[in-house]
């Protein structure tokens, strides 16, 4: 990335750019006809070579994508841009209604699309030509001409003729509304377009169904989709999600229901049936469905399989009855069971931690998993030493979630290519989505263990499913919740959130602070002071340590405002690196759904240089605008498997529609030592917390495990 000032706009065609090309373009004048062959064709070549380099040197400048868009193709343009950077949230058809609009442009909490944890830069790049011939169709329709790279990503082979084809296929890239793809396909088709054509109720059915899996559903309820698609004016809804079966785009499914009170399974396989069982008809893409489908193979493959005999039963008694409390408790259902589930809030991590150790002091391959590399480090100091080194050999056995399936941590896989352990401990599990959920599974060898731990009350993972939930509703397997209380006023608030009370916490250490405040401008000025000033002042804690915390990207108070606020503050400069200075504190996504924090150490022809949680790495270029963000305001998603020593949650007055138990007890729980509330909410908080829940999700993974596991 160059390090050299942003280039000008580029000036109008026919206008010289530089005192070379000037020169020559008078020599041509005063010249014409008085030269020979060969001088014109030096002087074509020196001409070609010099557009060459200027060419080179903008792609080494910083670039503004759709800066000379305008209309309809511009806002198409920033809605995609948007959700690649995870700035604007794609998955709004099946969220509650939202308030009234804000003053300045509202974007709800981040829902980014769902996707393997697989490093996007190892994806090969669409093929030139195939891009070309994308732009040009892109350029008849109206549409954005750089969205071809994403079209031809989304696509495939043969691209260009298939959008010609049904251009509401632009819906596959992820960004793009029904709307604008209906003005796309009127530019392209002419009279010949309509909303009952089934090419458009075929891709409006997969748009929807890509957005219930973007709010958390792997599946929707076939009324839901219906009315989802006559409200998008599909004037046959039913033939319309019959096409997208018919083509494969979508599955159906019919789960049975258990009746309440109906008698037990063997008991109704015995007796007669005079009637039908009730079930209910659902619709999802493959993708989700064979993924939930491989998680509940996997997880019923763990409970009815004993595990490998690593360690006598009296050495396994002898370590858990050194544990005690509910750490021994753990320690006997992992003895004896395939897989098990340990809850409890930030105080029970030392009871995986003494997992962990003792698996090792028993010889046992076993390894933990974090969300992200806060957290590895946080659970990786909980190890401590000692003389025998079970507790090293144990802190060096802490990976990520998608380290440990990229291969890029952990240990490796057998020949099989199953990993290569026996126990594998999984921290943060309610941000498991299915696809991830599923890999991990399916990457475990036969006799191997595996422990879900995690605290139920924080926010559910960004991608589809909840696979923690369903497991605990599902009791299928031992369930050991931790008897630790989190220490101190915060542990005490935080706590109370958590079975939906606001209390009065005394804090006579300034643990917790309440600052009441009037409109958004003083919201983000109040927080900004608090980092800056008063926390370090009062506190002791310096403003590199300290987060804050906001339920949206968008608005007056969203992340966007802050961080633009705090950067001014904290780390001034012109952003000469798309925006970004050596020292910016920010977020990298490397794939929608992960949410890496670190900073900016320097820019250069290779790309941006971050440092994350001590690990270096470089952003290419053309990924900076889609996967960095400043950093020193988040939203609670992206907090979440991670711990600051100060946190500043900002409430502004119009996010009261946005703040639910979950996103309160999250939020909050991200303080270690000091917890300072921007409050403007007034009444809106204590509702939240005392009233308004998670709101459900669609899921099949109940349904898929009860007849296996019962089975085995």
């Amino acid at each position: 990335m160059s390090t050299e000032p942003e280039t000008t706009e580029d000036d109008e065609p026919g206008t010289p750019t530089g005192g070379a090309e000037t020169e020559e373009a008078q020599g041509d004048a005063a010249d014409a006809g008085q030269v020979s062959e060969a001088e014109a064709e030096l002087r074509a070549q020196q001409a070609e070579r010099e557009r060459i380099e200027q060419r080179k040197a903008e792609k080494r400048a910083p670039i503004e994508s759709g800066t000379k868009l305008s209309g309809k193709a511009a806002d198409l343009l920033a809605a995609v841009r948007a959700v690649e950077g995870g700035e604007k949230p794609a998955a709004t058809v099946f969220e509650e209604p939202a308030p009234a609009p804000r003053r300045s442009a509202p974007e709800p909490v981040r829902r980014p699309q769902p996707v393997p944890a697989e490093t996007v830069a190892a994806s090969s790049a669409p093929a030139p030509e195939a891009v070309q011939a994308v732009r040009r169709v892109l350029g008849e329709g109206g549409a954005p001409e750089t969205l071809a790279p994403q079209v031809v990503e989304a696509l495939g082979e043969g691209a260009d003729e298939r959008l010609r084809a049904d251009p509401w296929q632009l819906l596959r890239v992820a960004g793009v509304r029904p709307e604008q793809a209906d003005g796309f396909a009127r530019a392209l088709l002419g009279a010949e377009c309509g909303p009952d054509d089934e090419r458009r109720g075929r891709a409006v059915t997969v748009w929807l169904l890509e957005q219930a899996a973007l709010a958390g559903h792997t599946a929707l309820e076939m009324p839901a989709l219906l009315a989802a698609l006559a409200q998008r004016s599909v004037p046959e809804p039913d033939s319309a999600v019959q096409d997208a079966i018919a083509e494969g785009d979508a599955l159906v499914f019919q789960d049975a229901l258990e009746e309440a009170g109906a008698p037990a399974r063997a008991e109704q396989d015995d007796a007669e049936e005079d009637e039908e069982r009730p079930v209910r008809v659902l619709v999802g893409l493959e993708r989700y469905a064979l993924a939930e489908e491989s998680l509940a193979d996997g997880l019923a493959r763990l409970v009815n399989s004993a595990p490998k005999q690593d360690g006598s039963a009296e050495e396994w008694e002898r370590v858990a009855a050194a544990a005690q409390g509910s750490a021994g408790e753990l320690l006997r259902a992992v003895a004896g069971h395939g897989l098990v589930l340990h809850t409890g809030g930030e105080a029970s991590l030392a009871e995986p931690a003494a997992l962990l150790s003792a698996a090792h002091a028993l010889g046992l391959r076993a390894w933990a998993a974090t969300h992200g590399p806060i957290g590895r480090t946080r659970f990786a100091a909980l190890l401590g030493s000692d003389p025998d080194g079970a507790a090293d050999q144990a802190r060096s056995s802490v990976t990520t979630v998608s380290g440990l399936l990229a291969g890029l941590e952990g240990p490796g896989r057998d020949a099989d290519g199953a990993l290569d352990l026996d126990l594998l401990i999984v921290l943060d599990a309610p941000q498991l989505d299915v696809e991830t959920a599923a890999l991990l599974t399916e990457s475990l060898p036969d006799g191997a263990r595996l422990v879900l731990a995690g605290d139920p009350a924080v926010l559910w993972s960004v991608g589809p499913g909840r696979v923690f939930a369903d497991l605990l509703a599902a009791r299928i397997c031992p369930q050991v919740a931790s008897r630790r209380p989190d220490p101190g006023p915060l542990g005490e608030l935080v706590s109370g959130i958590g079975i939906g009370e606001l209390n009065q916490v005394e804090a006579p250490g300034k643990e917790i602070v309440i600052v009441p405040v009037r409109d958004a401008g003083e919201a983000v000025h109040r927080a900004v002071q608090l980092v800056v000033d008063s926390v370090p002042r009062a506190i002791g804690v310096p403003a590199e340590e300290t987060r804050v915390i906001t339920p949206g990207h968008g608005g007056a108070v969203g992340t966007r405002a802050l961080n633009t606020a705090l950067k001014e503050r904290l780390n001034p400069g012109p952003g000469r690196f798309g925006g970004f200075d050596p020292g910016d504190r920010i977020i990298h996504s490397p794939v929608p759904g992960r949410a890496l924090p670190g900073r900016v150490v320097k820019a250069d022809a290779e790309g941006l240089h971050l440092s994350c949680e001590g690990e270096a790495v470089v952003v290419p270029k053309e990924r900076v605008e889609q996967s960095v963000r400043h950093g020193w305001a988040l939203t609670a998603h992206q907090a979440v498997g991670s711990r600051w020593p100060a946190v500043v949650v900002v409430l502004p007055g119009d996010a009261a529609q946005a703040l639910s138990r979950p996103w309160v007890y999250t939020a909050f729980g991200r303080a270690e030592r000091h917890l300072s509330v921007v409050h403007g909410v007034e009444q809106a908080l204590p509702r939240a917390v005392a009233e308004v829940m998670a709101k459900p999700r669609t899921t099949r993974l109940p349904v898929l495990l009860a007849p296996q596991v019962d089975g085995g």
